[in-house]
């Protein structure tokens, strides 16, 4: 099934490499990095994660700048393989607590023990960091994240000198800490990626969430964990759910499916909402769910172009912060595409703004206006001048945009899904672990039309 499976850095360095068939012809790692360094398509910037070049399929991801790949000569499902390349970073992160070049480098015994496990003569086998414990013997070289940039989810949590830990857990599921002590706690993260489109007068005209509540134990002896949530969760339609659930309350938060992890009991779902588990080693998700019912959008983003001239023309953004004061959205990122025929662009910030930084792609024709962070409640306003290279014709609105934002939010959730208590099997009177339940919103797809 799989002829190669390798990881590659930013900068198309083998960091891993293993072939398990030999039917690949060599420099196929080459291959595939200056494809995706160079690639030009009309309708997309970046190389889509299944491509063939000379009858070779490679399949890819990136995760936290890292390029897992495999190729294959045969016609095998490409969402399978995605979905490995998935589990296979997620278990190398969960063995050595940070996933990035440095730890792969450190780590490389490790991951070709872990990669012998996983994939045998090109077949996947387990992709289970429980079960894989009983064959992993080396111990994870572990790495300072303290000195690393903050990639991905564990960004999302950076407040001010103080670093809270954030999904991307920074700590060996299998790893003994020095001294023989080990901190006991347990993280639970609710993350929802909102995609909402609003019309050019600001209304909303489709609005989703996709929610994950991740969890990652570090507890000695997997106890039993009861989660509760929303009294008043309804969850009413049909669809992918692996479990149907129907209730006629009308609570107050109404998801349209679900499904369950494979160690959620559900017996007193019904009765009292609250999920019961004994969690296996390793990051992994305890519930999915989607919700399409109205919801209240983080921000208003609207946008107007007009002529200001037969080669010219002004851009107003606009975005308003629809949340609570004492919450923050960081790395703030607005673009909008303009007419090809745009030579160049000058901006105008708001008096004050601070944080705040743009610039004109003239490759991609689009402007990008980046916001370190946004408070609640707060308006930020762009101005920009457009100059053409030829007249407009009246075909402003039609060749340019729409805006597209993307941000995180931690510590909010626009579904209004809550943890109401964690509780976990006492194996002592004196035992009391630690207990993280922490919230994000990320935007999947924002976009405000013109």
């Amino acid at each position: 099934m799989i002829s190669q499976f390798f990881v590659l850095s930013q900068r198309g360095d083998h960091i891993v490499f293993r072939d398990y068939r030999g039917e690949v012809p060599k420099g196929s790692a080459e291959i595939f990095f200056r494809k995706v360094k160079f690639w030009n398509d009309d309708e997309a910037e970046e190389a889509p994660p299944v491509f063939n070049v000379d009858g070779v399929n490679y399949i890819h991801v990136k995760v936290a700048g890292l390029f897992f790949v495999v190729t294959t000569m045969v016609n095998v499902s490409p969402s399978l393989l995605l979905e490995l390349l998935q589990r296979i970073a997620r278990v190398t992160k969960d063995y050595l607590g940070v996933l990035n070049e440095d730890s792969l480098r450190k780590n490389f015994i490790l991951v070709y023990e872990l990669l012998d496990e996983v994939i045998d003569f090109g077949y996947p086998q387990t992709t289970s960091t429980e079960v894989l414990k009983s064959y992993i013997f080396n111990e994870p070289i572990m790495v300072d994240a303290g000195r690393l940039p903050p990639l991905g989810p564990a960004a999302m949590f950076m407040q001010g000198t103080k670093r809270m830990p954030g999904t991307a857990v920074t700590k060996s599921v299998v790893a003994n800490e020095p001294g023989g002590k080990k901190r006991e706690e347990i993280f639970v993260d609710i993350i929802e990626r909102i995609s909402v489109t609003f019309s050019s007068s600001g209304y909303i005209l489709t609005s989703e969430i996709d929610g994950t509540i991740q969890m990652k134990s570090y507890l000695t002896g997997n106890p039993e964990i009861r989660l509760a949530l929303n009294e008043d969760l309804s969850i009413g339609r049909t669809g992918s759910s692996s479990y149907d659930y129907r209730s006629s309350s009308g609570g107050a938060v109404i998801l349209d499916d679900c499904n369950f992890h494979e160690s959620v009991h559900l017996d007193s779902f019904d009765i009292d909402r609250t999920l019961t588990l004994i969690p296996p080693d390793g990051e992994f998700a305890v519930m999915n769910y989607r919700m399409t019912q109205e919801f209240k959008p983080p921000f208003r983003v609207t946008a107007l172009i007009e002529e200001a001239g037969p080669s010219r023309a002004e851009v107003l953004l606009k975005i308003r912060a629809d949340f609570s004061a004492n919450v923050t959205a960081n790395t703030i990122t607005v673009q909008m595409p303009v007419p090809s025929y745009t030579m160049r662009a000058s901006f105008e910030l708001e008096a004050g703004a601070v944080g705040q930084t743009t610039d004109f792609k003239e490759g991609s024709r689009r402007l990008e206006w980046n916001l370190k962070k946004i408070v609640g409640g707060s308006e930020h306003t762009l101005r920009a001048k457009l100059t053409f290279s030829q007249e407009s014709h009246g075909n402003i609105t039609k060749e340019a945009g729409p805006v597209n934002m993307n941000f995180t939010i931690p510590m909010y959730n626009a579904s209004k899904l809550q943890v109401r208590y964690l509780q976990i099997a006492k194996k002592s009177k004196t035992y009391n672990p630690y207990r993280w339940v922490r919230y994000v919103t990320q935007a999947n797809s924002y976009v405000a039309r013109l």
